[in-house]
């Protein structure tokens, strides 16, 4: 990697303060993906300080978040996770729509209605996403929520580099929502999670994007707001592309 390349992971405080920064009547220029994870994770709770299911916080962000920034910017959503059981658990990448404008209550709705199960196949749902936004002709941004790591066989990190060198101009933020390594607590058990990231990590580093650790539904609303909201963009200078030695 070149000497003086950065990469940007920003705090929950670090989010609240941009969040604030831009004005709301500025629109987008870009077209955004979500990719969501729908996995099974996703309904976890009584242990490694998961007091409910992340899927029901992720709800109720989404419901704060995204009618905010579908005035601003049009939308698409990929889902994985779910399947029907005699699908392969890890061939549930699902395109639900392309970006659309005013896309708040069908990401709404998709949202609401999914029921988590199945596999993680991170790096197939990016690249979905990045098709989607016909990433090698026109800018375009891809925000992924998930809560941990590929279980699928892809590579996160080689798309990452792939999408670096033959994209227009894509970026690609990483949500980390209460990601857990391999240590297992039940609840009251201590337990140290502040420095857990999602290995998807790699996907904002070289895309130029940003990773967002967060813990709480007030964490996710902050990141999603900075991540998904082009306002904010021009309050941080750009940052660089990881380049290769």
């Amino acid at each position: 990697m070149a000497a003086g390349t950065r990469f940007r992971t920003l705090s929950v405080a670090a989010c609240l303060a941009l969040a604030g920064t831009g004005q709301a009547s500025e629109v987008c220029t870009e077209d955004a993906v979500i990719v969501f994870d729908g996995s099974g994770s996703m309904s976890e709770m009584g242990f490694n300080n998961l007091g409910e299911p992340r899927i029901f916080e992720a709800r109720r962000a989404v419901r704060q978040v995204v009618p905010e920034i579908a005035r601003m910017r049009r939308l698409g959503l990929v889902i994985y996770g779910p399947g029907a059981p005699e699908t392969d658990s890890c061939d549930t990448v699902d395109t639900r729509f392309a970006p659309r404008w005013e896309a708040d209550g069908l990401i709404i709705s998709e949202i609401e209605a999914l029921r988590p199960s199945g596999e993680t196949p991170i790096a197939d749902a990016v690249a979905q996403a990045a098709e989607l936004l016909r990433y090698r002709e026109r800018p375009g941004a891809i925000v992924l929520v998930t809560d941990g790591k590929e279980t699928c066989g892809g590579a996160p990190c080689q798309l990452a580099a792939e999408l670096a060198a033959t994209g227009a101009d894509l970026t690609v933020h990483v949500i980390g929502y209460k990601v857990r390594g391999d240590f297992f607590a039940w609840e009251g058990q201590p337990g140290d999670y502040a420095d857990t990231e999602s290995t998807a990590r790699c996907l904002a580093d070289a895309t130029g994007g940003r990773y967002v650790g967060a813990e709480s539904v007030d964490d996710l609303i902050a990141a999603l707001r900075v991540t998904l909201g082009c306002n904010v963009y021009g309050a941080l200078e750009p940052l660089p592309r990881a380049r290769a030695e």
